[in-house]
């Protein structure tokens, strides 16, 4: 198909060829005829027929042609001059109205990103926290106030970012947030930070978070360095006081438990019906007291560092089933089923095994005290990639889901009759031994609790002769 201006090239070119074609006609009649003069001024009238062809047909297509592509290409500063009111003028005034539209459109849409640029840009360094802004390609493109005030000419310069104290995690946090594609954002020690300001030393916590674009491309992170100095003073102050007093009530409370042992026995004489019901309540009660204690130094020691993990390659499976060993009696008496699912051939797990027995005990007594009589516990553990997930999953009543979020705090309302302690012991024994810990539950479809750790590595052992 031929567009409009070959169209009119090619009518041009008929209507000249026509046009020659009769001039030659007239003029070998006029020659036969004896008229040669008449017959030059034909062929003079056929020449300057085409000359008025090209110059009034095929010149203003191509002068139209040519400023419609200027404009075309992204000048539109570009007019289209046309003195005269023809079909070609008409054409012309639309190109040139065409062209102011759209530069209208451009400076609007350039002054609009350069407002939204300048508000993010006043967002970004009115907040106090120190900011790092950078590309899908973890390059730093621009930092906030707080960020240059903390970092100095490090914030912009990665080489002298890794000379910085805590440098080395920021960039480390980046790579991960790009890699991975996914928020950064622990809370243990290894992402505080210690900044020191002048003469004082400051502990913040990292987050990093990736940037992405309506159609979920990565765009870039953002770097947040949130200051935990108080907080951690003051977690640091209550894990501190909790050491020194548990410690100084657990041998009053020994002491207490076995007077409460004597008289049960009658040490102390024989005990009336009214007295002896008051000393089980008592004795009950100190066991709690006692365990509470005992959860309460050994979270202590995971904060401070005090507790010493001994790690080793454990069988999951064996782990699972001492488990279950270990509360079958009292599984038996509320008639609930304890059920063992996980291959024999599993990954070993490394890890330290009281911290595991611990986890595992504090899980499988919050099941049973909160399944019913002739409900099931299932306890299971599968590998997935370089960890292995363990499970144990009730058919209790579930747990309400504005409660699912403080699950793992301390002292939470989740266990109204064990310590409050156990779960968040849980947390920390599990984030220490390198996994993660989660929750789920619905009211009435019981409740699942899950946690990982790490595959123990195989270490290859080569012959004599294949070492070479």
């Amino acid at each position: 198909m031929l567009n409009l201006s070959q169209r009119l090239i090619l009518g041009c070119a008929l209507l000249a060829c026509l046009t020659v074609g009769l001039v030659a006609v007239t003029h070998t009649a006029l020659v036969a005829a004896g008229q040669t003069g008449v017959a030059y001024f034909f062929m003079l009238a056929a020449f300057l027929v085409e000359l008025a062809t090209v110059y009034f047909v095929l010149r203003p297509i191509r002068r139209v042609a040519r400023d419609a592509h200027r404009i075309a290409q992204g000048n539109l500063e570009h007019r289209v001059e046309w003195s005269s009111h023809d079909d070609f003028g008409v054409i012309a005034t639309e190109l040139n109205r065409l062209a102011s539209r759209l530069r209208e459109l451009r400076d609007s849409e350039a002054g609009r990103r350069q407002m939204e640029f300048q508000l993010s840009d006043a967002v970004l360094q009115s907040i106090f926290e120190p900011i790092i802004v950078t590309d899908g390609k973890g390059h730093i493109l621009k930092v906030n106030q707080a960020a240059a005030e903390l970092l100095g000419d490090a914030a912009t310069d990665r080489m002298a970012l890794t000379n910085t104290p805590g440098g080395g995690k920021i960039l480390n946090a980046i790579r991960d947030a790009v890699s991975m594609q996914k928020a950064v954002a622990t809370e243990d020690e290894a992402s505080m930070l210690p900044m020191r300001i002048g003469k004082l030393e400051r502990s913040y916590r990292l987050r990093t978070t990736p940037m992405r674009d309506s159609e979920g491309r990565l765009l870039g992170t953002v770097t947040t360095l949130e200051d935990v100095t108080s907080l951690q003073d003051t977690d640091r102050f209550k894990t501190q006081f909790i050491t020194v007093a548990s410690r100084k009530l657990r041998d009053p409370l020994l002491q207490l438990r076995r007077g409460l042992y004597a008289l049960s026995q009658g040490f102390g004489g024989e005990l009336r019906p009214l007295q002896i019901e008051l000393v089980a309540a008592a004795s009950s009660e100190s066991e709690k007291l006692d365990d509470l204690m005992s959860d309460l130094i050994e979270v202590a020691e995971l904060d401070t560092g005090k507790r010493e993990l001994k790690l080793e390659r454990l069988r999951p499976l064996q782990a699972l089933g001492e488990a279950r060993d270990r509360f079958c009696d009292e599984a038996t008496q509320k008639h609930i089923r304890i059920e063992v699912k996980a291959y024999a051939d599993l990954s070993f797990v490394h890890a330290d095994r009281r911290a595991l027995r611990s986890i595992l005990d504090n899980l499988l007594s919050n099941a049973l005290r909160y399944t019913p009589d002739d409900g099931e516990i299932l306890i299971a553990a599968e590998e997935i990639k370089d960890f292995v997930q363990f499970s144990v999953r009730d058919s209790g009543r579930g747990i309400e889901a504005e409660r699912l979020s403080t699950i793992f705090d301390r002292f939470n309302a989740f266990s109204e009759s064990g310590t409050g302690m156990g779960l968040a012991l849980v947390r920390r024994l599990v984030e220490s031994l390198g996994g993660q810990i989660a929750v789920e539950s619905r009211l009435g479809h019981g409740t699942t609790f899950r946690f990982t750790l790490p595959v123990a590595v195989v270490d290859t052992v080569y012959h004599a002769v294949e070492a070479g």
